[in-house]
């Protein structure tokens, strides 16, 4: 293949493109590496950042606020929203190789690093990038079940007054995820999930804003603002249990903006000209900035209603009991949102596991052969025996791990420090370096070096909080019994 600009495809597949393209105006339909014409816009590419960033996070928000305090809390998610949206626009500069419009395009963040740093980084980055993603696909599954009884328990207050204590196992509403994801993970790539993207960014934004409208009433209701400059008070719990909780309250932040690790895979849907940078700059400030002002309203005015005793789910942590039928619509929503976030983190990993596989074995039909079906009032699609049996597999594995697992909180903490240091902050700025050429030991080379080194604190201190959070759930748990 090599990095020589007018080469940038084998010489089979140039041949297979020339024979497609029309004798005149082809370069309409194809793209400068003989790929079809990409047709993203700054605003698909928002719409895809919004939908993988403003997830199940948002609602863990108002929790990791009480464990701050009113200083600490706001300063510290301003603060990763500066990281995320530096980062981003260092990683963004890395989507072309050399110039920024017309070098070699790298269509995954693991094509990024391998032009750029090579070696043992690349598999160290598949490594973190994909275990992180399978975990994400966990988080999700069990943030979605948790939304779902959320609605049959509100229904069950209602009906009962409050006097049924309304037990609820989570299995089967994993289940029922999961298979919603079996259908939607045939969707064949990233830039056939335009549609899906934009309906789940109008549902994050649907049960963010019923989130923010309920701490609203409830502080109008009580005429207060509850907490307090420090946090979660010593008494209410023990001065460890402070710090764990802190050092998780971190981890849950920087999974509420953690999105690093598909923005490549977006950036290679938009159109260029202009450079794919520029546009993926101005969606990366649109997004982060509307995602920053919704999580500071709903993480603060959920701290204002509850105080220490903020739910660690804004809403199905049954502060709010009213008005149901408004409950019930935020967590349909979110089930809905969390059906497509879902399949914008989850495609990087299917087309990875699905390349690797036809390279390996490019003459093997199971692996290769699309089948055309004509499905009834819906045209053709394509049918991939081997997308079908690998991505149900994966689906069916994620479930089985959430039913295992269903600690909502801990898990969403230890997913944000684990992926939040490596592909948030250390492989943009080492990539950014070597792109752009910046000297070792001159300023600038000095304070992106000191940025990573301060992530990977905070990373290291998260993770120990949520592991120590994991470690408390196990002793009272029981596998595949956990009912709320």
């Amino acid at each position: 293949m090599g990095d020589n600009k007018n080469q940038t495809l084998p010489h089979n597949q140039v041949f297979d493109v020339s024979v497609n393209m029309p004798p005149q105006g082809g370069s309409k339909c194809f793209d400068d590496d003989g790929r079809l014409k990409r047709t993203g816009t700054v605003w698909t590419a928002s719409a895809h950042i919004i939908t993988a960033v403003i997830g199940s996070g948002v609602l863990s928000l108002a929790w990791a606020i009480a464990q701050l305090g009113w200083v600490a809390g706001p300063a510290v998610m301003f603060l990763f929203s500066l990281v995320t949206y530096y980062t981003s626009t260092l990683l963004s500069a890395c989507y072309r190789s050399n110039d920024p419009d017309t070098g070699k395009r790298n269509y995954t963040y693991m094509d990024a690093v391998q032009s750029n740093l090579g070696g043992a980084k690349v598999k160290i980055c598949g490594y973190v990038q994909y275990l992180n993603l399978f975990g994400v696909a966990i988080g999700y599954t069990i943030a979605s079940s948790i939304s779902m009884m959320a609605v049959k328990r509100s229904n069950c207050f209602h009906k009962s007054g409050g006097k049924d204590p309304c037990h609820i196992n989570s299995n089967p509403y994993m289940i029922a995820f999961g298979i919603a994801e079996i259908i939607f993970s045939q969707i064949p790539d990233f830039d056939q999930l335009w549609w899906l993207s934009i309906v789940a960014a109008v549902m994050s934004f649907t049960y963010s804003t019923i989130g923010l409208g309920l701490g609203i009433a409830k502080v109008t209701e009580t005429g207060t603002f509850m907490g307090s400059m420090t946090g979660i008070s010593i008494g209410t719990v023990t001065q460890t249990q402070k710090m764990w909780r802190s050092f998780q309250a971190l981890g849950d932040i920087a999974f509420a903006y953690s999105y690093s690790l598909i923005l490549i895979e977006i950036q290679d849907t938009v159109r260029s000209p202009p450079s794919e940078a520029k546009t993926m700059k101005k969606a990366t400030i649109i997004s982060v900035a509307v995602t920053t002002i919704f999580y500071m309203l709903c993480g603060c005015m959920g701290y204002a209603a509850f105080g220490d005793l903020a739910p660690g789910n804004l809403l199905t942590g049954f502060g709010f009991y009213n008005p149901y039928w408004l409950l019930d619509i935020a967590n349909v929503a979110i089930v809905v949102h969390l059906v497509g976030a879902y399949q914008v983190y989850c495609q990087p990993l299917f087309a990875f596991v699905e390349k690797a596989a036809a390279r390996k074995y490019p003459d093997n039909e199971f692996i290769t052969r699309e089948i055309k079906l004509r499905i009834p009032g819906l045209g053709h699609c394509n049918l991939n025996l081997f997308r079908l049996v690998w991505r149900t597999a994966f689906v069916i594995v994620t479930t089985v791990i959430s039913m295992l697992l269903p600690f909502f909180n801990d898990v969403v903490g230890l997913l944000g420090a684990l992926g939040f240091w490596p592909l948030t902050v250390y492989f943009p700025v080492e990539m950014y370096i070597v792109q752009k050429r910046i000297p070792k030991w001159s300023t600038r080379w000095l304070c992106l070096q000191i940025l990573s080194v301060s992530c990977l604190i905070i990373t290291i201190a998260a993770a120990a909080g949520s592991i120590a959070g994991v470690v408390l759930d196990l002793k009272s748990y029981k596998p595949f019994m956990t009912s709320y």
